[in-house]
């Protein structure tokens, strides 16, 4: 057993995945017998595009089902549905790519969407919130430094902001469980750099420390966001191991594409080449 497992199984379970595969399309898109996350724990997924990254992360969130296996997220095994999956999305933040942000509402507005879980009946489908909830999502915007950018609609601002609204609203959420997919995309390295730190603070910062799981593609964020490092190609796992012990020959392997095969030269014409001196 592995010393990144021996952890995992020293702690309470996050995420737990047995005999899962996914099929699409008559191939196997996600193919993992086993794999376990601690809660708490922040792991970075790695690996080329169509790796299965996407595809573990909308499982963990609900948004696709297995084809066989088992998957449990926060002590329930999915597929869920009604009430149960609203209650798993209410423990769960999420961190996309398009971010989800609402374009027209403000910067504070948005964030304060990171409460209506915690808020029913009328009060939720008119955002009518508390002092309370309204001094907190201005504080979680002093926290990623954009304070004074509450009043401001989110479609007025740069990429890296739009991003830390995104963190601030996480803020707000208080999850146990954090999923983000790429979330540096599109961003300077000093911006990528600073909405990591950020995204990692966020996690720390919640109740009992949120279980962070971020879909990464530049290892030089990894320190950034992960303690833990899972590798995927063509669906599978091919490595999980402490960051510390990833090394750039790994990550030159993992993203390696096969070799295209030589074309057949029988038949062919035999071709000699002469180095340049002989020419």
């Amino acid at each position: 057993m592995s010393a990144a497992a021996l952890k995992v199984g020293a702690r309470d379970t996050a995420i737990q995945l047995r005999d899962v595969c996914c099929e699409a399309g008559g191939r196997t898109v996600l193919a993992v017998e086993e794999l376990r996350i601690a809660a708490g724990e922040r792991v970075a997924l790695i690996g080329a595009n169509g790796a299965g990254k996407s595809t573990l992360l909308r499982l963990l969130s609900g948004f696709a089902t297995p084809s066989t296996g088992e998957v449990q997220v926060l002590g329930r095994r999915l597929p869920l549905r009604g009430a149960e999956l609203r209650g798993l999305r209410r423990e769960l933040g999420q961190v996309l790519q398009g971010l989800h942000l609402v374009q027209r509402l403000t910067a504070l507005d948005n964030v304060l969407i990171g409460a209506l879980g915690r808020i029913t009946g009328w009060r939720g489908w008119t955002r009518w919130h508390q002092a309370g909830d309204i001094a907190a999502a201005e504080a979680a915007l002093a926290r990623v430094g954009i304070a004074a950018l509450a009043a401001t609609r989110v479609d007025r601002l740069s990429g890296g902001e739009r991003q830390k609204v995104a963190i601030a609203r996480l803020l707000m959420q208080r999850p146990r469980l954090i999923l983000a997919d790429e979330p540096t995309a599109a961003l300077d390295p000093q911006a990528a750099a600073e909405v990591c730190a950020l995204l990692a603070d966020a996690a720390r910062t919640t109740d009992d420390h949120a279980t962070l799981v971020t879909v990464l593609h530049n290892p030089a964020l990894l320190p950034l966001l992960a303690d833990r490092v899972i590798a995927l190609k063509a669906g599978r796992i091919v490595f999980d191991r402490p960051v510390a012990q990833v090394a750039q020959e790994d990550l030159a392997t993992l993203y390696r594409s096969a070799p295209e095969p030589a074309p057949s030269t029988e038949g062919q014409p035999r071709t000699v080449s002469l180095p340049l001196a002989e020419l």
